[in-house]
């Protein structure tokens, strides 16, 4: 296999004809969240390419009634409904165990206030209990009740029932089943993430799979991998000097993609950065944390992906009632490329602007 139909292999692996909501996230397993809007969330730009008529806002708007979950792997997200099995229960660390542990009667105030009332808001479950503030992982201050909320999430005693704007709202959670078996529960993992990232090196997922190793009781991860791919349930590849991994039932067809797509910084197809520089032969990087002077990109680039190829990035904005889209590009299109490029440009523009200003585009969420 060479690069190239590597490159067209994960493109058509990931992106998908565009399809309903929830059979999006199904497919994808796991969609990753990001709290910066800028111009919109991380989990928004994701299924804005792989879901028909999609709007900025639509998940939270229907997420109450939809079956999936918000939870970590190895890092936050949302995920259908049958994966709760797998990613639960888990081991908290070390910092959370204390917390839990010194905090014993303002857990049993949080989970009495859950059972009475039902849900929880931050803000109102911190007016109820005043339990004052503590120091949270990032070394601010956060509420006490706030922080416990999220330690019982981690424990999966309670869920995000719903967000107000954009604030998670917690109740209790359903009641769990029995443990999956070991060897079961790693398997799902590796299922998860190989379909997720797929073609995925190998690096990096036994990379992800040791670091769940730490939080999640089950079977050893790299022995597991190595009978998935010993009975073909993963198919492996050796491209350049990499090992790629994919699924044995993934697409078949391949066919080149065509048009322009402004990528999520987290979009499965660029979320391994040395993948994305073997694949595409340069290095993005998400420069939000990056001091503005030395920002090459932006503060939140879009990949730009141009028929096969990831020829740069776009910063976008919102101004007034339009869309405002500035390129960057790794190097120039091709002259006899431009007209097709320019029109493929323009129409992914109008998209992204009826994704980002849905009353414009006369369409519900």
């Amino acid at each position: 296999m060479t690069p190239e139909e590597l490159k067209r292999r994960a493109i058509a692996h990931t992106l998908f004809p565009r399809t309903d909501l929830i059979a999006a996230i199904e497919r994808l397993g796991y969609v990753q969240a990001d709290p910066i809007r800028a111009p919109a969330r991380a989990q928004d730009l994701i299924l804005f390419q792989r879901v028909q008529g999609y709007r900025a806002g639509g998940l939270e708007a229907r997420y109450a009634d939809l079956p999936v979950f918000e939870d970590s792997i190895f890092n936050y997200g949302f995920f259908p409904a049958r994966v709760r099995e797998a990613l639960l229960p888990r081991a908290l660390s070390p910092h959370w165990v204390a917390y839990m542990q010194s905090h014993a009667p303002l857990r049993r105030r949080v989970l009495s206030y859950l059972k009475v009332q039902g849900e929880a808001h931050p803000r109102d479950i911190e007016a109820a209990l005043n339990a004052g503030r503590r120091v949270n992982g990032w070394g601010g201050t956060s509420s006490a009740a706030t922080l416990m909320l999220e330690g019982l999430h981690r424990e999966g005693k309670v869920d995000v029932v719903r967000r107000d704007a954009g604030i998670r709202v917690y109740g209790r959670a359903p009641p769990r089943k029995a443990a999956m078996p070991a060897t079961h529960r790693a398997s799902a993992l590796i299922r998860l993430m190989v379909n997720l990232y797929a073609p995925c090196p190998e690096g990096i997922l036994l990379t992800m799979a040791r670091s769940m190793q730490r939080t999640r009781p089950a079977a050893d991860f790299d022995a597991c991998y190595r009978r998935m791919v010993k009975r073909g349930e993963l198919v492996t590849q050796r491209v350049d000097r990499t090992l790629y991994i994919w699924p044995h039932d993934g697409p078949a067809d391949h066919a080149p993609h065509e048009g322009v797509r402004f990528l999520a910084p987290f979009d499965p197809l660029v979320w391994d950065r040395k993948r994305f520089a073997h694949l595409w032969g340069w290095d993005y990087r998400f420069e939000a944390y990056t001091p503005e002077a030395k920002r090459k990109m932006g503060y939140y680039a879009l990949p730009l992906l141009w028929r096969e190829d990831v020829v740069g990035w776009v910063n976008a904005r919102v101004e007034g009632r339009r869309v405002i889209a500035q390129p960057g590009y790794v190097q120039p299109v091709a002259r006899a490329e431009k007209a097709a490029f320019k029109r493929a440009f323009d129409e992914e523009l109008e998209r992204f602007a009826a994704f980002l200003l849905p009353e414009q585009a006369g369409t519900k969420l």
